[in-house]
């Protein structure tokens, strides 16, 4: 399936979607372009609020974008490849048998089927700014990441077993 619909699938169901791609085999590039796609759409979603930030604060908007830039496509990425690898540790201490990939996947996979909700929290940031609309979205995408990726560990899991 192509990855808007796959998106939208993981909305109705994740742990299908994540079975789905499992079941296309380990596939390292699979995960690092979900990751990697993950991280630049992430760095769009900070433009609006950097270009407030920019506007309100006096500070140079190319310096914002040029911190984020690296902060978010260069070291996120590398940080949630150790989240996914300390996942993976803490399901196999309460006895899950499922794969590294797995884990790394499910992770990369909840992050990248969230971006709907982090451009709408861009937005909400770099239009309304702090307030409760922003912790509201914010909150939202937190669960969703939290379901999408509980649900795919789960998944991946039971096909190991």
């Amino acid at each position: 399936m192509p990855l808007t619909s796959d998106i939208v699938a993981t909305y109705r169901g994740p742990g299908r979607v994540v079975r789905r791609l499992l079941d296309l085999g380990p596939r390292e590039d699979r995960a690092l372009v979900f990751v990697m796609a993950f991280c630049v759409v992430l760095f769009i979603a900070q433009l609006p609020s950097l270009a407030r930030r920019a506007h309100f604060e006096g500070v140079e908007l190319n310096a914002l974008m040029g911190a984020s830039l690296f902060g978010v496509v260069f070291i996120l990425p590398l940080l949630l490849y150790l989240l996914a690898f300390l996942s993976h540790g803490l399901v196999r201490l309460f006895g899950g048998n499922g794969t590294s990939y797995g884990a790394r996947l499910t992770l990369f996979w909840a992050l990248l089927s969230s971006t709907p909700v982090v451009l709408l929290h861009g937005l909400v940031a770099g239009f309304l700014g702090p307030g409760p609309a922003l912790q509201i979205v914010g909150a939202i995408w937190f669960f969703l990441v939290l379901w999408f990726w509980l649900s795919g560990l789960i998944e991946a899991q039971r096909l190991q077993e």
